[in-house]
């Protein structure tokens, strides 16, 4: 299983710019790739998927239902709403194809929503439930879930929860569940069993009432907590 999961895609560069090195070397010899635009809520996804073409380089076909996966060696999925993402790719019987592609072999790279959705659910996305996905469960790739476009940061004055309170929240009520909070320019490769985290900043785990850094390197996934 190889996935390419980015944080982000936007940089004060461009549109995957900077990306654009780890991601030729990623999708080395795939030949047909699928594009799912569905997460884009006010950019049409065929202006989507010619925007993400024009980037990358490569040929690449807009996904609309499961027989545009069948021949594909790489799979792309764009940023945006993560519920409209999983409410369209669920509407369309793609989850369980993608689910069986990607094991089988077939390249994924998703940024932002695109990452979310590898996780088991979406439930640690920044997004605002726009639409009902009909379930939060989503493709279960990973073994722990992903808060990407991460920061500590806050606003002097807000009074709203940070992001750090919001993940804590969920850590507390889901200890047996781990989640990495992905700061922009941070990805994560994957290659099987190998879990590797690339980029200039450091990620944070988030399990239970433990909050732990982690360098990039290697990652060495955390062991659930069972309940007593």
């Amino acid at each position: 299983m190889e996935l390419l999961l980015l944080s982000n895609s936007r940089t004060a560069n461009g549109f995957l710019v900077d990306y654009l090195a780890e991601i030729r070397d990623f999708a080395a010899g795939a030949r047909r790739a699928a594009f799912i635009p569905f997460a884009s809520v006010q950019r049409p996804w065929p202006e989507f998927t010619a925007m993400v073409q024009e980037a990358l380089f490569l040929d690449v076909r807009m996904v609309q239902s499961t027989n545009d996966l069948r021949d594909a060696e790489l799979l792309l999925v764009g940023g945006g709403n993560t519920f409209q993402l999983l409410a369209e790719c669920r509407a369309r019987g793609l989850l369980k194809e993608i689910q069986e592609r990607v094991r089988k072999g077939m390249k994924y790279i998703g940024w932002s929503a695109g990452a979310n959705l590898a996780c088991p659910t979406i439930k640690t996305t920044n997004d605002m439930p726009i639409v009902d996905p009909g379930g939060l469960e989503a493709l279960d790739l990973l073994p722990f879930q992903l808060n990407c476009h991460y920061t500590s940061q806050s606003i002097p004055g807000h009074q709203g929860e940070t992001r750090d309170q919001r993940l804590a929240e969920f850590a507390r009520v889901n200890p047996g569940v781990p989640v990495l909070a992905l700061p922009e320019g941070d990805r994560l490769r994957v290659s099987w069993d190998s879990i590797e985290l690339r980029g200039p900043h450091e990620a944070i785990w988030f399990q239970g009432e433990e909050r732990l850094s982690v360098e990039p390197g290697r990652l060495q996934v955390p062991r659930p907590h069972r309940p007593q």
